[in-house]
């Protein structure tokens, strides 16, 4: 049975890793999928066709999300063109690592633009259009709650800020009958990540599972949120990442 029949999506970062993943899995589960991206076409293209092959409608839209009209208009070009919304997929991110003294005041303005502004600007607009049984999911990091290393001071900032920022719209959302969580990965074998790059044995260590994540276990996660058995999930994190921060 397809548990998201009837639904419209909005992804946003939608055209690779992990922002894909859960693209084709809601479109599989039944719904109509609109995602943004920033650069490339040619990747927006064949998501667009793996969503279409599923028999689903979608919609792939160009919008920098540190750029807080592009966010918006994401929101609101999607419910135009599907006559609504349920769920909201704040996934958009970006890796920027270095030690106090090496990060800079430029470095901190795009990270918390793209994890913490577009969040609150795309929730704030899809506020707009979601019905009751609506859902916003935001990717967070399991670096929220634990760093392992250096040099991570400014990404596990926004993903921690990510936090209470949803426990936030769970509150003000929540007579609405709209939830609100954060998904918490661990390592997953990306592009931005890959499994096989120069740090990706350290990382491995740090599980008991030893192994990468792959991005259909998050999809899997965040299609579980956006159906029917996610109504009652919300104000809080669920954490993916193999046991890393046992």
């Amino acid at each position: 049975m397809r548990t998201l029949e009837g639904k419209v999506a909005l992804v946003t970062g939608g055209s690779r890793g992990i922002g894909r993943a859960i693209a084709l899995r809601l479109a599989e589960e039944g719904a109509n999928v609109a995602f943004t991206y920033n650069a490339s076409h040619d990747k927006a293209a064949e998501v667009v066709a793996e969503i279409e092959s599923h028999g689903r409608k979608a919609l792939a839209i160009r919008a920098d999300s540190a750029d807080p009209a592009a966010v918006t208009n994401a929101v609101e070009t999607t419910a135009s063109a599907f006559s609504g919304l349920n769920v909201l997929v704040n996934n958009a991110g970006v890796w920027v690592t270095g030690e106090i003294g090496d990060v800079t005041v430029e470095d901190i303005d795009r990270v918390l633009a793209i994890h913490v502004r577009a969040v609150f600007v795309a929730a704030t607009a899809a506020a707009r259009h979601l019905p009751e049984g609506g859902r916003i999911i935001t990717i967070g990091s399991n670096l929220a709650e634990r760093v392992p290393g250096p040099g991570l001071s400014l990404y596990a900032a926004s993903k921690a800020a990510v936090l209470g920022m949803t426990r936030g719209i769970a509150r003000d959302l929540g007579p609405r009958g709209i939830t609100a969580v954060v998904v918490q990965p661990g390592s997953t074998s990306t592009d931005m990540n890959p499994g096989d790059g120069p740090h990706a044995d350290d990382q491995r260590a740090l599980s008991p599972l030893g192994r990468f994540a792959d991005a259909a276990e998050i999809a899997a996660t965040v299609a579980h949120l956006a159906g029917d058995a996610g109504r009652f999930i919300t104000g809080t994190a669920i954490t993916v990442d193999g046991g890393t921060n046992a």
